[in-house]
């Protein structure tokens, strides 16, 4: 490959949360491991890879110049963004005005909520549900509504449309939040499942807040269907979210954005991000931006896929043919895996507490999955070196599954 995914990068001091957070952070972050073992981070989902060179070139060019002052955001900003989903995901009409700069993606899709919704309406998401929709929407007063992904026969999750018609009808509800691909459960959706989904919505005239972060890493040679691209009325009826941070592991840069079609939709959503004051763009984070948009940037993109796809195949394996009564679902996107314990458990009488206190006392940082309502479940963040994961695998194999 021509860029580096299997150097082992020492983050130790570095405002690595995914380090330095352990034992920090009480019911969230594991604790940290026992004398003897070293951290293997799997929770925090950033990854362990140093990010494409022309970022930081791109960041500390602009840090020469020694004036920081109020910006706005240049052409060569847009235009990065417009190439980038032309070319990686056949979008065809965006312009700059359709983009809109937001701090980060759970804060765009609140500030959609609260031009879709009244506080207190009910909003539509799909369970298992990643923890920040749960926190976010809760602390901003709006009450979820799950509608369960049920494994299909061939352990494939699928959304449950006969369920999320009957919710919707039955609570009321006039928008929903929607995943793709999904996290925990890594699906890449179908085309017919994202048609299927916005066509639920036109019936009972529901919208659709589309988080799209995850567009970018998918696994195995998926492909990636944008919400607002199948169809007319989906084009209008959704604000999708994205941003470079998961792509290119940029977290701690902020910086996200949207794309809204619907003029009026794109007004209100605006002002509402704006009322806080506090959306503003650092300057760094744009010339970041730029930088991982270059042509470099889809190369290092694509050869990420090719080493996550490698890990996440790695992992699946390992687990079938060494941990019985460990079950997972083989990702289609995102670095994560959803594994769940419920028979292994049941088996062995333990609790995914006492599986996951064992991972993290020999330094495999797993995280707790009950957070994210998978009620026997471990979440696993496999973007780091194989190296790493193998040594992640065999230690939970040693010490854990067959302790």
């Amino acid at each position: 490959m021509k860029y580096d995914f299997t150097s082992i990068i020492d983050r130790r001091g570095k405002d690595a949360l995914a380090i330095s957070g352990l034992g920090q952070i009480p019911d969230f972050a594991p604790d940290p491991p026992k004398e003897g073992f070293d951290i293997i981070p799997m929770w925090v989902a950033d990854m362990n890879f140093p990010t494409v060179p022309t970022i930081p070139q791109a960041i500390i060019e602009r840090a020469k110049h020694p004036a920081y002052g109020y910006f706005n955001p240049t052409a060569e900003y847009f235009n990065a963004i417009i190439r980038w989903h032309e070319k990686r995901n056949g979008v065809t009409g965006l312009t700059k005005e359709c983009i809109g700069y937001e701090n980060g993606v759970l804060g765009g899709v609140i500030s959609a909520l609260n031009v879709f919704c009244s506080k207190g309406d009910r909003v539509l998401l799909h369970s298992p549900t990643y923890i920040g929709f749960t926190s976010s929407l809760t602390n901003n007063g709006y009450n979820m509504v799950h509608s369960e992904l049920a494994k299909d026969r061939d352990g494939i999750y699928r959304m449950d449309f006969a369920d999320m018609e009957k919710k919707i009808v039955e609570n009321s509800i006039h928008a929903a939040v929607f995943c793709s691909p999904h996290n925990p459960c890594g699906r890449v959706w179908e085309r017919w499942e994202v048609e299927a989904f916005m066509e639920l919505c036109k019936k009972h005239d529901v919208y659709v807040v589309s988080d799209e972060i995850w567009s970018d890493i998918l696994l195995n040679g998926h492909k990636h269907t944008p919400t607002q691209s199948v169809s007319e009325d989906a084009r209008n009826r959704a604000v999708a979210m994205y941003a470079p941070s998961k792509t290119f592991n940029l977290a701690g840069l902020i910086g996200s954005y949207h794309i809204i079609y619907n003029q009026r939709i794109r007004d209100r959503v605006e002002k509402e991000s704006s009322l806080p004051h506090y959306n503003d763009m650092n300057v760094l984070s744009m010339h970041a931006l730029i930088g991982a948009y270059k042509p470099e940037g889809y190369e290092w993109a694509d050869e990420l896929c090719e080493t996550l796809s490698g890990n996440i195949n790695f992992a699946c394996d390992y687990i079938r043919e060494h941990f019985e009564g460990v079950k997972v679902t083989k990702p289609e996107g995102t670095y994560m895996l959803f594994v769940d314990c419920s028979e292994w458990c049941g088996k062995h009488g333990k609790t995914i507490e006492e599986v996951e206190h064992a991972a993290w006392a020999v330094g495999v940082a797993v995280q707790d999955g009950r957070m994210f309502h998978g009620p026997c479940h471990l979440r696993m963040n496999l973007a780091l070196p194989l190296s790493r994961v193998q040594e992640a695998f065999a230690r939970l194999d040693q010490y854990v599954f067959h302790a």
